[in-house]
């Protein structure tokens, strides 16, 4: 059975969320750090959720290539079925758009084509209030770093050379009395892990995380199961600037209290370059 793709999505946003600057035990050497000079834990992710917003904000005027490889498993961690997207991430009219160009190593149909034509013309003629709406969207589905400092106690591991670059090793626990304010942050009391923070810039290198309680997320009702996992690895792509190289979900859901939903979702990204706005027709 297929879940609409808002299901999956939000299921995505809900354990990245929770995940971003957390999470779980990894393989690897880990170098203990005793120096004096070295910040803090607290002081480092400060520093680091300050460098993960302006990558963010850099970010918006990147395009890039996305793959998804979406997998469903059976109880015996069997692949049910998979599918695999490829699709070019442009800027239209100051907006992202996601412009599919593969299905399963084919073209998609015209039927798709024609609708992506009709997003795109949606999305260039929009209302102020429409494109007030999204940007407010966009705002809520960041505004988690917000709440990081308070919902979590830090750890500073020690350091770890990671993808040639030398990182701060941080774990993060849940903080006792922490009060959720925000629309992820009731999530932050359920999760705990490891970020891998660059040394140079403060970008995150890594982030390791699991899920220790299940929960319940969106409007359908569904609970994210413990056990849950995410592992996000980015790269640096120039004045410090941090961006995602491959986001791997691997996360079980109980869908109305019934049906069980295994996912194993990997995203790969690459071709980062910066933004130029471009006309772009699904159908030609």
């Amino acid at each position: 059975m297929e879940f609409p793709a808002t299901f999956r999505i939000g299921l995505l946003l809900a354990v990245l969320a929770a995940s971003s600057p957390l999470f779980a035990q990894s393989s690897g050497s880990e170098k203990r750090q005793s120096q004096p000079s070295v910040p803090d834990a607290r002081r480092i992710v400060a520093l680091s959720i300050a460098a993960t917003e302006r990558s963010w904000r850099a970010r918006d005027y990147y395009t890039y290539t996305e793959r998804d490889d979406d997998r469903r498993m059976d109880a015996l961690g069997q692949i049910k079925w998979e599918n695999t997207d490829v699709s070019n991430m442009i800027l239209v009219d100051g907006a992202r758009f996601a412009q599919h160009i593969e299905h399963n190593g084919q073209v998609p149909p015209i039927k798709e084509r024609k609708k992506l034509d009709a997003d795109l013309d949606k999305l260039k003629h929009e209302t102020p209030e429409e494109k007030t709406t999204r940007l407010r969207q966009d705002q809520e589905n960041r505004s988690f770093l917000e709440d990081v400092l308070e919902a979590f106690d830090f750890h500073l591991v020690g350091e770890q050379t990671i993808a040639g670059r030398l990182a701060y090793v941080i774990q993060a626990t849940p903080h006792p009395g922490y009060h959720a304010g925000g629309k992820y942050a009731k999530i932050f009391p359920r999760v705990e892990g490891k970020l891998w923070i660059d040394e140079e810039n403060f970008g995150w290198i890594k982030v390791d995380g699991q899920v220790t309680e299940s929960f319940s997320m969106g409007l359908i009702v569904a609970r994210v199961q413990q056990g849950s996992h995410v592992i996000l690895e980015q790269t640096c792509v120039g004045d410090a600037v941090w961006v995602p190289r491959r986001l791997e979900l691997r996360a079980a859901a109980r869908i109305f209290f019934v049906k069980s939903l295994d996912i194993d979702r990997i995203f790969t990204y690459w071709d980062y370059r910066p933004g130029t706005e471009q006309p772009y027709s699904a159908s030609r």
